[in-house]
């Protein structure tokens, strides 16, 4: 047990103090040395010892009160203890100052140390080991020059000076003057062959730099034989182990490794190798949590830029390209030109290159070329990269290059359309058809993987013969012909019967009838794909029985499990869809598409609890980064939120904001998700934003509209809800049916009900009711539908009958609906299973009373609803009765004036017509003879009351009659449309105003007989004979007019009888008519008639 003594002051006693025992409160040694003005050789042992013991706090306090300005004072002759603890501090702040890795910091130490050398220089300026001090400080902080020189100072007053050597000679590796360095570790060695085991270390890596492995190797041996946990040894072996390049090397390099860490977790360039070999080994966790250690412990720059990278490469393989991208760029600063370490270099161009940024990839792939410029991987992503910028030459350009490297290989093209399939499948097809033709044109057989990666592409392009075509091409021949239809004798039928996934008694008839069932390792895939084909062909019967030849021939395959579970989702049998997922975790407990889509199977069996665990283990098995399982997260949270039973709001309000969170996680990994971007629309929504929702809502449905493989009804649901709420219940509507149109051809039952609540909140009841029918007509079984419907009628009735003024078709209506209500909540209350539906009895009860009331009360109402129809029906009647007479009324007058008005027309014309006639003739005669003795003669003839008088008129007459035989042709073009006017004279009232207004055209005719002289007078022939004749006979002027009327009065009696004979022949009322008409033109000219009958 070390021991150090302490003399008492003025005494011979001393202080006995253990120094594995020193107190953990420094302050009470401190108080004895001072107390006892102990000697500064014993405060520098006990610091010494408090730093071993790893107690540095202490440690640091004895030698700042060993340096205070007190104990300068005090002790001012002891020169070498004083300097002791200075320069003790100064390295402690130097080591301080050298593993800090914030710059800041770092600093602040190293202008301690500085402070403390130089105050123990200002003691003695020449002690050789301050000289030392400032040169490791002056190493530490980078300054080699610096450092060089003050070596220099102490191994010129002292050539032998070790520490000084060692100094020396590190100096010289720095500068990479190996050989100069490992002659200055070989004197120090000589000078002090006991040194440290470091000191062959320094002599290990110098010779390896050299070049001289074995003797660097010897170096490193020898340095483990003196220590044997000396770590850089230790690594540095396991460096040379590894480069050896075979497997018995690099396992002995790695247990050194592994040794190394073990003695010193915070080896920088162990924990480097170790994350390699880690990620390798696909460890990622153990990477990261390697290299983040190494980063945190080293501050050289390679070091750290091999540190960067192992961990930018880390995040890369997982599939976080902006965490890789990060850590690529920095390793990249942490060096200084490509050629030091170019990996970083070509990991960023990856990482940019799947993130887009084509111009920084390129830039990146352009410096790993400068240094490997026959790389034929660089070429490919720089032909790549050209394609995407549009520049097609220069992309051809590197591919050429690409192949000129190596032009028997048609990989070059197979890369390429690798490259191409996530940007553009067309040319990635293109890729691989020319890569297949090179292929077959060698006479080589075309690899599975290609053709089953055209059939893919041919798929993705909806080509889907193509794709089949391809598949068959790769599968060649075997058992799957027999399962697909394509040999005479099918097994597809009998395979379709068959849903259990574990009957193979197929395959062993398969094999009965000398059908191989082998299914070689390489052709599964393209089966599955096959299958795949199938069932987006919807053959789900023989996509069924290829699943089950793959799970037949390899059990463990858990993408068969998944897709046999879909269909069995598709046809809703949850059950055996539960099953196989339990059968592919069984393979895979971990596997998080099996877990997600067990998760969602129990969220539809409503088991909340085991959902919320499965969906969770799926997020924990890709620590957080698989978005199918966060968005089923944060579904179970929107579903918990909004579950009726129980609803919280305090919980309620934290499951939507938890919800809110995993869908904004998804959006900030994948911004384009659409899923994502719905899911963070409904919680918003359902915290009442709807402006913020229908935004979302919108953009989400043309993002989804733009794709032929997203299909997202839901969208166009919680927008038609957001119309919904916002109270614009037609957008809402019309929505709702555009989406059961386009989606579900009419025949969802959930989405009519959310229509016929819209109509409901419209009070559009019967629209309500007939909406409500379709949908229980589509789900018979759902007793909800049933009651809404109950409850749409009752409301419809409730409604009518609180109306001011309704009819009795409106009442009757109401009383069938609530008959049909009544029936209908009768038959709820009857039901055994009430209670599994969520209903109370006690409120169909009331129902059923209410309605029943309302049926009471709608009966008195539709009797005084029908009394009050009866009498109006009456009055309607009688006023109908009223209307239609006096329309008649109206009518007919409307009718007389008319004919009336049209015969004043035809009459005036005829007058006028007949008139111009007589004019004429009587001008003809009067030209034709001596106008006086026609006077003579006809003076003397009006003076006799019998004689030649009548003669001259019967003659008159028989020419008028002749006259009108000359214009019969004329008249008959008239008749036919006095025929049509007078068809339309079909009752007895038309007749008899066609006799008054015949009647008032005789008299008419009478009157206008006088005014005839007036006419000769207008027409300038009245002078001379007027005159004579008014002075010798006035009265044989009245007889002249008296028969030239009588004339005009037969020519119209002829043409009468004419014109009315179409009519006798269609009427029986118009003979009559006519024959009125006769008599009184026979009664007006009674006279010429019997002339005419004297003749």
């Amino acid at each position: 047990m070390a021991c150090v003594y302490i003399p008492v002051q003025n005494s011979e006693e001393e202080v006995r103090v253990a120094l594995d025992q020193l107190p953990r409160d420094a302050s009470d040694i401190l108080d004895i040395l001072k107390a006892e003005q102990a000697p500064l050789d014993l405060w520098l042992i006990i610091a010494r010892e408090y730093f071993k013991q790893g107690k540095i706090e202490q440690f640091r306090q004895i030698l700042e009160e060993g340096s205070s300005p007190e104990i300068d004072e005090y002790y001012a002759d002891v020169r070498y203890e004083r300097i002791a603890i200075l320069n003790a501090l100064g390295a402690y702040y130097s080591y301080l100052g050298k593993i800090e890795t914030k710059q800041r910091e770092k600093e602040d130490h190293f202008i301690l140390a500085t402070q403390y050398y130089n105050k123990a220089s200002r003691i003695d300026m020449h002690e050789p080991s301050t000289w030392v001090g400032k040169g490791q400080l002056l190493l530490a902080k980078g300054d080699v020059e610096q450092a060089f020189a003050a070596f220099k100072i102490v191994l010129e007053g002292d050539r032998d000076n070790v520490p000084a050597l060692l100094g020396q000679a590190c100096v010289e590796f720095n500068r990479g003057r190996y050989s100069d360095s490992l002659e200055l570790y070989k004197r120090a060695l000589q000078v002090y062959p006991n040194c440290p085991g470091a000191v062959r270390l320094g002599i290990g890596l110098c010779r390896y730099k050299l070049g001289q492995f074995d003797k660097a190797r010897q170096a490193f041996q020898r340095v483990l034989q003196l220590d044997s946990e000396n770590v850089e040894a230790l690594v540095a072996l396991a460096i040379m182990d590894l480069q050896a390049n075979e497997a018995s090397g690099i396992l002995k390099g790695m247990d050194k490794m592994r040794r190394a860490f073990e003695i010193y977790p915070y080896c920088a360039m162990a924990l480097n190798y170790l994350a390699n070999h880690f990620f390798f080994t696909g460890q990622h966790f153990l990477v990261e949590q390697l290299t983040e250690t190494a980063l945190s412990v080293t501050n050289h720059g390679p070091t750290k830029s091999h540190s960067y990278y192992n961990l930018a490469r880390s995040y890369h393989s997982k599939g976080d390209y902006e965490k890789a991208g990060f850590y690529y760029m920095a390793s990249i600063k942490e060096i200084n030109k490509p050629h030091e370490f170019v990996f970083p270099y070509y990991g960023l161009g990856q990482v940019k290159l799947k993130s887009g940024d084509f111009r920084t990839a390129l830039s990146n792939f352009e410096k790993v070329l400068e240094v490997y410029p026959d790389n034929c991987e660089t070429l490919k992503a720089l032909g790549h990269i050209y394609v995407q910028l549009g520049q097609v030459d220069k992309a051809q350009e590197f591919m050429k290059k690409a192949t000129k490297i190596d032009p028997r290989d048609a990989q070059a093209f197979l890369d390429l359309g690798e490259l191409l399939i996530s940007s553009d499948t067309g040319a990635a097809l293109d890729a691989f058809k020319t890569a297949r033709n090179l292929l077959e044109k060698g006479g080589q057989a075309v690899p599975v993987e290609v053709l089953n990666n055209i059939g893919v592409l041919h798929f993705e392009r909806e080509e889907l013969e193509l794709a089949l075509e391809s598949f068959n091409k790769a599968l060649g021949d075997g058992v799957w012909l027999a399962l697909t239809g394509n040999k005479p004798k099918s097994y597809v039928i009998e395979a379709s019967a068959s849903i259990d996934y574990k009957d193979v008694q197929l395959f062993h008839r398969l094999e009965e009838d000398g059908i191989s069932v082998e299914l070689p390792w390489n052709k599964v895939t393209v089966v599955f794909n096959l299958a795949r084909l199938h069932e987006q062909l919807h053959n789900t019967g023989t996509a069924n029985i290829l699943y089950r030849l793959i799970l037949f021939k390899y059990p463990d395959y858990i993408d068969a499990y998944l897709r046999l579970a879909a269909i069995a989702k598709s046809r809703n049998n949850l059950q055996l869809s539960i099953e196989l997922v339990n059968e592919a975790l069984k393979v895979n407990d971990k596997g998080p598409n099996a877990l997600s889509m067990l998760g969602d199977l129990e969220l539809k069996n409503d088991d909340w609890v085991k959902a919320k665990e499965t969906l969770r283990a799926a997020s924990d098995a890709t620590d957080g980064k698989d978005s199918y399982a966060i968005l089923s997260l944060g579904n179970w949270n929107y579903y918990a939120a909004i579950r009726n039973e129980k609803r919280n709001p305090k919980l309620e309000a934290t499951h939507l904001e938890k919800a809110k969170e995993l869908y904004t996680r998804v959006l900030v990994q994948h911004t384009d998700n659409l899923y994502a971007a719905n899911g963070a629309g409904v919680v918003l929504a359902e915290k009442g934003q709807f402006d913020v929702s229908k935004d979302i809502f919108t953009q989400v449905q043309e993002g989804a509209s733009g794709s032929v493989f997203v299909q997202m009804p839901d969208v166009w649901i919680n927008l038609a809800h957001i119309f919904f709420a916002q109270g614009n219940f037609a957008l809402a509507v019309k929505m709702y049916q555009n989406c059961l149109r386009k989606f579900y051809y009419n025949t969802d039952s959930q989405i009519l009900l959310y229509l016929a609540r819209t109509h409901y909140e419209a009070e559009q009841w019967q629209e309500c009711k007939k909406t409500l029918l379709r949908a229980i007509h589509l789900a018979p079984s759902n007793y909800t539908l049933r009651f809404d419907a109950g409850v749409a009628m009752q409301k419809f009735s409730t409604s009518t009958l609180q109306k001011e003024k309704r009819t009795a078709d409106e009442v009757r209506s109401t009383v069938a609906e609530l008959e049909n209500a009544v029936r209908i909540f009768s038959q709820l209350s009857a039901a055994s299973n009430l209670h599994l539906h969520g209903f109370d009895e006690k409120k169909i009860n009331t129902h059923v009373e209410y309605c029943k009331h309302l049926l009471e009360a709608a009966k008195v109402h539709r009797e005084a609803a029908e009394r009050e129809e009866q009498q109006n029906r009456q009055k309607q009647e009688a006023a109908r009765q009223l209307a239609l007479a006096e329309e008649a009324r109206r009518k007919a007058e409307e009718q007389r004036k008319y004919l009336l008005e049209r015969r004043k027309q035809e009459d005036e014309q005829k007058r006028l017509q007949q008139a111009e006639e007589h004019f004429k003739r009587v001008q003809e005669q009067w030209k034709s003879s001596n106008p006086a003795s026609k006077r003579r003669e006809r003076s003397e003839m009006d003076d006799e009351d019998g004689g030649h008088g009548e003669k001259r008129r019967r003659k008159g007459g028989k020419r008028r009659k002749k006259d009108k035989n000359k214009s019969r042709y004329e008249r008959d073009d008239e008749e036919p449309d006095m025929m049509d006017d007078r068809q339309e004279l079909e009752d007895e009232d038309a007749n008899m105003n066609y006799r008054e207004s015949t009647d008032q055209m005789n008299d008419q005719d009478d009157d206008n007989g006088e005014n005839a002289q007036d006419l000769l007078a207008a027409a300038g022939l009245e002078d001379s004979d007027v005159e004579d004749e008014e002075a010798a006979a006035p009265s044989s002027a009245a007889g002249r007019r008296r028969r030239a009327w009588s004339e005009s009065d037969e020519d119209e009696q002829l043409q009468r009888g004419r014109e009315s004979s179409p009519i006798r022949e269609n009427s029986a009322e118009l003979h009559e008519s006519d024959g009125e008409i006769r008599e009184d033109n026979s009664k007006l000219n009674g006279g010429a008639a019997l002339d005419d009958e004297q003749d």
